[in-house]
């Protein structure tokens, strides 16, 4: 990674604004403005970041690594110069289809009704 000391691998918590973020093609391609989170739940969304174009929202299966001065993503400069802006709050989901009892599971599915559901 360039020699570039990139610090110690980090949480989406810890975070800070203002770290580089850095393409697959190893160019610098913004800086985090802010983590999109629901904390509540431990579910990392992704980072919106400041760029030369304005803000841009990449989402958490972009990203490939997170340390304490430097943001990797697994996408290259060229795609990451695609990425959407942010469209507002990202949804929070209630109800793990992994933690449903199999009795409930099945009263879902046969009457439709899907295991996830958005809150607010």
């Amino acid at each position: 990674m360039g020699g570039v000391d990139e610090g110690n691998p980090i949480a989406y918590t810890v975070l800070e604004t203002g770290v580089p973020v850095m393409s697959s093609d190893e160019q610098q391609v913004g800086s985090v403005h802010h983590v999109v989170a629901a904390p509540e739940k431990d579910i990392f969304h992704g980072l919106v970041l400041s760029t030369s174009g304005g803000r841009r929202f990449v989402a958490a299966a972009d990203v490939a690594a997170l340390h304490e001065h430097r943001v990797d993503l697994s996408i290259d400069a060229a795609g990451a110069a695609e990425l959407p802006a942010p469209g507002g709050a990202a949804p929070v989901f209630s109800e793990d289809p992994g933690a449903t009892s199999t009795w409930s599971h099945w009263v879902n599915r046969l009457s439709g009704r899907k295991d996830w559901h958005r809150d607010g």
